[in-house]
């Protein structure tokens, strides 16, 4: 496994956000995780970021256990995080938080190259790249939010929720984008509140429940499961 986490454990003072979660993440795979809110989904993204400092339990990333490194130690490793409700910088433009991503690169060519293949990727941020982020639609601002991780060049990337409060048309966008990335080569850990969109695009799926895994699997399994499908898909 490219990413594994054994046992986590983590609290929000005496309250068990995250219960015992194991999970694994393949090279280049699509995993998913569903709950209801409060299931410890976006819990369980920080805390494999950094953001988080978990109670207990280990988080393993190319062999080697992570979970004692600050952040931006495991940007450096290659784990990048698009946060739920996108947190940009909106008093900055589009480059200038853009540039936020790739703030780890000590070559200034080399930063500058990925900024280009990311403006191929997302041709509408490149005719924007000079306006603020404040000014921008929620899904452009959803793209710059995933194109500032991408700047990284990370192996992981970790999406919470990513379509939330998105319209239709760019729910369509935001699963193209998924789907190009893991297509890159991109492992991508899934936090997506329209279950059937995360199902679809992913090759395993978790599905927390206060906080601990109650069912795991092949994502086209899980999705013919009697109780995920009432319970998430509506049917």
């Amino acid at each position: 496994m490219l990413l594994e986490i054994k046992d986590l454990w983590v609290h929000y003072g005496s309250a068990e956000a995250v219960r015992g979660v194991c999970l694994g993440v393949g090279e280049g795979e699509i995993v998913t995780l569903l709950g209801a809110n409060g299931a410890g989904k976006t819990t369980t993204l920080r805390t494999i970021s950094g953001l988080k400092k978990a109670t207990s339990g280990e988080i393993w990333y190319k062999g080697e256990r992570i979970d004692g490194l600050p952040a931006h130690e495991r940007v450096k490793q290659g784990i990048a995080h698009v946060p739920e409700g996108r947190q940009l910088f909106y008093t900055l433009t589009v480059l200038q938080n853009l540039q936020m991503g790739g703030y780890l690169w000590k070559n200034r060519s080399e930063s500058k190259k990925r900024l280009e293949e990311l403006c191929e990727h997302f041709p509408n941020l490149k005719e924007r790249l000079h306006h603020q982020a404040s000014d921008m639609s929620g899904g452009e601002q959803q793209m710059v939010a995933v194109a500032r991780a991408l700047m990284a060049r990370p192996k992981v990337l970790l999406m919470d929720e990513p379509s939330l409060g998105l319209s239709p048309i760019m729910v369509q966008e935001v699963a193209r984008i998924v789907e190009q990335i893991h297509q890159s080569g991109v492992a991508v850990v899934l936090v997506e509140q329209n279950a059937r969109m995360a199902l679809k695009l992913a090759q395993r799926a978790y599905v927390l429940e206060v906080g601990a895994v109650t069912v795991s699997g092949e994502a086209a399994a899980i999705s013919k499961d009697d109780t995920v499908t009432r319970a998430y898909l509506g049917y």
